[in-house]
């Protein structure tokens, strides 16, 4: 007679799984706008629920033609966390370590010589090192250049009248790849302008991290992960670069 609820081993992976999952995922969008989307789908849900157990015709009705398209919304809804959470899974260990960039201390030296020369002239610069995630969309919205990274490049780039110094420079191992790139839009603290809002987006959407230096305050930024660190001395800077890239 209660046969139909014999739970076996497999029922119990089955029930640990989905919850695992289900924590994570809020996890992943607790503090996010996401997180209000998702109250109001749930509470969508449990209206249908109560509709259909009232006998509500009407309310039923709507309530499930709206299923029909239920999972094109919550895709739609939800298409930056579920990008955001597809492309985490690249940051596993075992993962970067099949596919660690060729990078070196010499890439960092350069990077935080050339923040510093920047910060000194207030010049507005905005310089993306990819990591395991591949930059190649973002690189393709701006001109090639395949060159070795060195301070005295990265300045003259961002220089104005440089046709290239408005867009961002995109590194891969230690080639400068692209220069006068666009790249997405993030969240930022109000004040803070259009570059440090394009480092936010970049890092929140892949794994890569983003020198910022304001044209208007000289003020050193690095972001990762989508977090902002403002105001950073190059020492600074050195320290969470070789933490980021080289993992040490």
């Amino acid at each position: 007679m209660i046969s139909f609820i014999r739970i076996r081993p497999v029922d119990i992976i089955d029930i640990l799984l989905v919850t695992v999952a289900t924590y994570y995922f809020l996890r992943f969008i607790r503090g996010t706008r996401a997180i209000r989307m998702l109250y109001a789908l749930l509470f969508l849900v449990l209206v249908g629920t109560i509709a259909r157990w009232l006998d509500f015709k009407a309310l039923g009705l709507i309530i499930s033609s709206l299923t029909t398209v239920w999972l094109v919304a919550f895709v739609i809804l939800f298409q930056p966390e579920i990008r955001n959470l597809l492309s985490r899974f690249g940051r596993a260990r075992p993962i970067r370590f099949l596919f660690r960039p060729a990078a070196d201390s010499t890439l960092v030296e350069e990077l935080v010589a050339a923040a510093a020369q920047l910060r000194e002239r207030k010049i507005g610069a905005l310089i993306v090192v990819e990591q395991e995630i591949g930059l190649r969309e973002y690189t393709e919205t701006g001109s090639r250049l395949e060159a070795r990274v060195s301070a005295p490049l990265l300045v003259s780039i961002f220089t104005p009248p440089s046709p290239l110094h408005d867009g961002a420079v995109i590194i891969s191992g230690n080639q400068i790849i692209a220069a006068g790139c666009t790249l997405p839009l993030g969240e930022a603290e109000p004040g803070l302008g259009m570059r440090h809002r394009a480092a936010a987006g970049i890092t929140t959407l892949t794994d890569a991290v983003a020198i910022v230096v304001s044209e208007t305050t000289g003020n050193i930024t690095f972001a990762r992960r989508g977090r902002l660190l403002i105001n950073l001395t190059p020492s600074q800077l050195k320290y969470n670069l070789m933490q980021a890239i080289l993992k040490v």
